[in-house]
Parts: structure tokens; C-alpha cells; sequence
């Protein structure tokens, strides 16, 4: 069952091809979230990490922890068109197996703390019911910056 589809959550994340690392979410409440990610020999992370023996890259398994967390904190507030979420530390990351092209991901986040901005979240990837990521991620809500902010009058 799909609660949400990769356009669904391209209109909540501000990520895009190459780096949005979620297809889909199929549970979500409100401290919890299971999202999707295919992972498939098309992905450009594999022309270059291990092109003969192709291995997804560990930071990009925690990336999509993260973007999962992400969809979760900002679907719970009123104004996200006007936030963004940033990841702001990792802890207890361990890679138990390789994900190879053909893989599907499931990332399995919960949340266990979220006090003002700040939300920690602990979740766990599989891969056909076997664990081969886990971590601790905690994010924080920032407001998205004013457009043209930070550009000199020569850029304008």
C-alpha cells in the first residue's frame, strides 16, 4: 500500500534527481515512518563506488534515513512549504550488508524525541527482512531562506 508517491513527496522535499532517495511511503503516523527506496543499476553513485562489484555508498543509505525522517517532521506542520529540514548529526550508524542494484530498501524511522525545532529519530533498513543499516539522525526545521537572499546586486 503506498500513502505516498515519489510526486507526493517531491512536493514536500526539496531534493531531486540524482539525490531524492525516497520512492514512496507506505506507513507514516505521527512518530513513526516506512519509506521506499528501489535502488537500481541506474543509480550514478555505481559508474564510480565499486563500478565492477556495484555497492551502494553507506552515506547514501543514512541520506535516505534522513530524507524518510524528513517527510515525516515536515508532513506534520502547517507551513513546510516554507521550511526545510537539515540533518544535523548521525550516531550509531552501522552497515550490516552490501545494497547492490536490485535491492529494495524499507527505512524504518521513529522518532524519539522531538522537542521545539529538534527531532531525533532512530530507524533501521532492510532488505527483504534482513537488517542491513541502522542509525540515529536528528534534524532540525529551519526556515527556508527569503528568495534572492544572499545574492549580491551583480547577480540580480
Amino acid at each position: 500500500m503506498t500513502l505516498m508517491d515519489v510526486n507526493q513527496i517531491r512536493q514536500i522535499l526539496p531534493h531531486r534527481y540524482p539525490f531524492l532517495l525516497v520512492d514512496r511511503i507506505i506507513e507514516m503516523d505521527d512518530d513513526h515512518i516506512v519509506g521506499i527506496k528501489n535502488v537500481t543499476i541506474n543509480e550514478p553513485f555505481f559508474l564510480g563506488h565499486f563500478p565492477d562489484i556495484p555497492v551502494m555508498p553507506g552515506v547514501l543509505i543514512v541520506e535516505a534515513m534522513a530524507q524518510t525522517a524528513g517527510v515525516q517532521v515536515l508532513s506534520s506542520i502547517p507551513d513546510r512549504d516554507k521550511k526545510l529540514v537539515f540533518l544535523v548529526s548521525v550516531d550509531a550508524a552501522r552497515f550490516r550488508k552490501p545494497v547492490v542494484p536490485g535491492d529494495q530498501l524499507r527505512i524504518d524511522m521513529k522518532v524519539i524525541r522531538r522537542k521545539g525545532t529538534v527531532a531525533k529519530m532512530a530507524g533501521h533498513v532492510t532488505v527483504d527482512g534482513v537488517l542491513v543499516a541502522e542509525a540515529e539522525i536528528m534534524c532540525k526545521l529551519e526556515d527556508k531562506p527569503e528568495e534572492n537572499a544572499g545574492t549580491s546586486d551583480i547577480n540580480r
